[in-house]
């Protein structure tokens, strides 16, 4: 009898995880649809097959080397050494379920992370070199800084790191990378004048932008509830609920807060709220209260419009918002851990210690992401070069890389090269013209 139950539970368990995993994954639609909705429509193709990079080249990564670096067994602390190509049994990890319907949802969470950096580089890197990142990412950089959180074994996991779902391990990794990768890249032509001021290059599609959040807010529900690993524990209820509450404050406080900065409340920074309330309760979702969860989705929502000027001052062009929404968010969202926590959290009596871990913890994996992505970019373009000449970038990237518009009633003018040239329009071809908010500003 007691055999039977167990192998029930693992049933549902199992079943739990793998509904989580396509949740998880139905995200990275969410990220190609939001991406291509605040880039120009002359590079939304080219940002979805990026997008579809990581889901099948990352994949690749995280199967052959990933999970292995991740997950497989250390006593350093540092780094993985088994279960490559998904060989062995990862007895270790002491999993409840099958060890393929974990390694289907921790790839899930990997080329999320690929995935953050694609919006951060749009309308200017190359198709080739950012294949080559992407499997670096998946396969060394995410997993190095999942094995310190994450893995058993990690020594940030030994001092007691709490990030339940990955608002570091994901989202401040995937976001500081953004930074270093924009850094080198250098931003899009036009994006700053001369005096460093920047201008405003508006997205061509805020519906579909806005559809892109909803996919991603969905797919949370896979993301955080699902890590607890188990249907069979209550806790995914509250952690539903804390999830939803960040999001639903992020992006109430985001209306507000660009009504009183700006007059009128901006879309894209809705949108942004949205989705910094979700980056930043990910780390603290099991264990805040509803409550903490509002202050910590509110105060998310004030960060990241404030984040997206601090970019633009450093003249770092992110035409998606990621590092504002991943990379300061992330962050933050570890450190709230060391405040709100339930029973450890310093404004509950917990003391000093845990915020101090936390501050280790989201610093060292943020550093890591950081110099590992600005190695990377620097040694693509010493080598193969990371951007697309001037001219290719005027006429857009799906022409240039890829030889196709993505509607069907784009300008199709042959240029030197053969392909179609939104610079080669006769002066008599019709131009349409749509307004946007000059705030306007994207993230993911």
């Amino acid at each position: 009898m007691e055999q039977s139950l167990n192998q029930l539970a693992m049933g549902i368990d199992t079943v739990w995880v793998l509904v989580a995993a396509a949740l998880v994954f139905f995200m990275e639609a969410g990220f190609a649809a939001l991406e291509a909705g605040f880039i120009r429509a002359k590079n939304s193709i080219n940002i979805i097959m990026k997008v579809f990079m990581d889901c099948t080249v990352g994949m690749l990564g995280y199967w052959a080397v990933g999970f292995g670096v991740m997950y497989g067994l250390d006593k350093a602390g540092i780094i993985g050494i088994s279960d490559f190509f998904l060989q062995g049994e990862a007895a270790h990890l002491g999993l409840k379920i099958p060890l393929y319907a974990y390694w289907l949802f921790q790839a899930a969470f990997a080329v999320a992370v690929a995935t953050i950096v694609s919006g951060a580089v749009a309308e200017r890197m190359k198709f080739a070199p950012y294949i080559v990142f992407s499997f670096l990412a998946t396969a060394i950089i995410y997993p190095m800084a999942g094995h310190w959180v994450w893995n058993p074994e990690g020594w940030l996991a030994k001092m007691g790191m709490v990030d339940f779902a990955g608002s570091a391990a994901v989202h401040a990794v995937g976001g500081w990378a953004s930074l270093a990768a924009i850094i080198v890249l250098g931003p899009r032509t036009g994006k700053f004048n001369a005096d460093g001021t920047p201008n405003v290059i508006p997205g061509h599609n805020l519906p579909l932008a806005a559809m892109g959040a909803f996919m991603l807010w969905f797919g949370w529900f896979g993301f955080n509830p699902g890590s607890s690993l188990s249907g069979l524990d209550m806790n995914i209820a509250r952690i539903a609920v804390t999830t939803n509450l960040a999001a639903a404050a992020g992006g109430t406080i985001g209306a507000i807060y660009t009504t009183l900065k700006w007059g009128k409340p901006d879309p894209s920074m809705v949108i942004n709220g949205c989705l910094a309330g979700l980056v930043a309760i990910t780390a603290g979702c099991a264990s805040v209260s509803p409550v903490s969860a509002v202050i910590i989705g509110a105060i998310a929502g004030v960060l990241v419009v404030e984040a997206v000027g601090w970019v633009d001052h450093l003249r770092a062009d992110d035409p998606v918002g990621a590092v504002a929404v991943h990379g300061f968010c992330g962050t933050f969202g570890v450190l709230a851990v060391g405040f709100f926590h339930s029973e450890k959290g310093l404004l509950n009596g917990g003391g000093w210690g845990l915020l101090g871990t936390q501050a280790l913890g989201v610093l060292s994996v943020s550093l890591f992401a950081f110099i590992a992505t600005y190695i990377v970019f620097s040694a693509l373009k010493a080598t193969v070069g990371i951007r697309v000449t001037v001219e290719e970038e005027l006429d857009g990237m799906d022409l240039a890389e890829h030889g196709i518009a993505a509607y069907s009633d784009s300008p199709t003018f042959p240029t030197h090269s053969g392909a179609p040239s939104l610079s080669n329009l006769p002066e008599s071809a019709p131009m349409q013209w749509t307004q946007f908010s000059p705030t306007q500003s994207s993230g993911k």
